[in-house]
This record gives structure tokens, C-alpha cells and sequence, in this order.
């Protein structure tokens, strides 16, 4: 698990392409403090798993399935990278529950300064995904956990203030760039569950959670 608060850039050193597969050895500094292969770092927001490092930097692989639903197919040697550990037992919960797990890409249709901030407006690449995204509430892009500022016409805004800008990727990212969106955890999770009641009633299980159903059983 993740929290969204990013360690530190690192720099993309060599990417070994092969179909939709890549071997990708990122060039990094303290996300190697304490590093052991196996290790979950996220990527841009993609965890990804350390098969093996040296004093400089560390070798990830990446399957078909990653490289279909992010950004990283995009790299090139030196592109800059938002890098984080997993989060420690003994750590602070900075941002909120991220896991790696990207739902989808997105575009950059706007980069615009407001006084000290810098906004954001995003259109996601999926557009089943705005359903999670309501303002104020918590998104991932990139791997930096934001909160939403603005919903509308199947876009979503962010505002990002000068010291997140200047300690992570966004700083080089403008119009038409792609990024990667993790939606919220807690939504996916709840809207899930009432999808499958709904399935499960269908065939003969239990019945939907809806207004009647939890007035009926006291609950409004």
C-alpha cells in the first residue's frame, strides 16, 4: 500500500522493449536507502516490484496487462519518474489509500496558473471511471495523491500547489500529456458491493440495498 506522497523523481536509465512487455532500470536515490529485491515501489503510480538493484538504481519488470493500462509504454531513457516506497508500518499516512493499482490513463486538457497554485483539468481515457471522482474527494495521478477541485462534462480538475508541482513529474507535464489515474479505493469498493447485490438478486439472492429496502429493516 501507498499513500500518494511522492519520495522523490527518479530518471528513467534504459527501457528493454519486447511486445508489450519492458524491463525498465530507473535511476534513483532514496528510495534505495533500504531497498531488497521483491520490494513494491510505485512508478508513476504503478506498483511495481524491484527484481534487483545496485548502488544507483533498480530493475523493474513490466507485464502486458500494466503496460496496456498506463503511461509507462510512453517512457523514454530519461524521462523523470515519481518514485515511492511502500508505506512502512511505523509511517505517517500522509495522503490516502493508494494501491498502485492504475484504473486508467488520462489527458491533460489544460494547465492553467490560478495565484499560487497551478490547475489541472483532465479527461480520463475511460470515461466509466468519473463516477468515483467528486469534488473534493481523493484521486491519484501519477502516483500523487490530490484532491478533486471541479467535475464537469466527463472531465475533472486538480489544483496543485508550488511545492507539489516542484517535487514531482507534474512540473514537466502540459496539454495532451498522459498521466495515470487510481480512483479512489473506498468508492470502487462500495460501489462493487451494491453491483453484486444487485447481480446476486437477479439470481435469486439476496435482495439490492436500496431506500425501501433499508427503511424497511430500520436503518432510515
Amino acid at each position: 500500500m501507498f499513500t500518494g506522497i511522492i519520495e522523490e523523481i527518479g530518471r528513467l536509465k534504459s527501457m528493454d522493449k519486447k511486445g508489450q512487455t519492458l524491463v525498465l532500470t530507473i535511476g534513483a536515490d532514496k528510495v534505495l536507502e533500504d531497498i531488497a529485491a521483491g520490494d513494491s515501489i510505485a512508478v508513476n503510480g504503478v506498483c511495481l516490484t524491484a527484481v534487483s538493484y545496485d548502488r544507483n538504481s533498480f530493475t523493474v519488470d513490466v507485464m502486458p496487462e500494466t503496460y496496456r493500462q498506463t503511461n509507462l509504454r510512453d517512457l523514454s531513457p530519461g524521462s523523470p519518474l515519481n518514485l515511492e516506497r511502500a508505506m512502512g508500518a511505523n509511517g505517517r499516512f500522509g495522503g490516502h489509500i493508494v494501491q498502485g493499482h492504475v484504473d486508467t490513463t488520462g489527458a491533460i486538457l489544460e494547465r492553467r496558473p490560478e495565484e499560487n497554485a497551478v490547475v489541472f483539468t483532465i479527461r480520463p481515457s475511460d470515461p466509466g471511471i468519473m463516477k468515483f471522482v467528486i469534488p473534493r474527494g481523493s484521486i491519484c495521478i501519477d502516483g500523487i495523491s490530490l484532491t478533486v477541485v471541479d467535475v464537469r462534462n466527463g472531465t475533472f480538475s486538480v489544483s496543485i500547489i508550488p511545492h507539489t508541482l516542484s517535487e514531482t513529474v507534474l512540473q514537466y507535464k502540459h496539454k495532451e500529456a498522459a498521466v495515470n489515474i487510481e480512483c479512489d479505493l473506498v468508492g470502487k469498493y462500495i460501489d462493487h458491493l451494491l453491483h453484486y447485490r444487485q447481480e446476486e438478486s437477479g439470481k435469486g439472492g439476496r435482495a439490492p440495498i436500496t431506500e425501501s429496502f433499508l427503511a424497511e429493516h430500520g436503518f432510515i
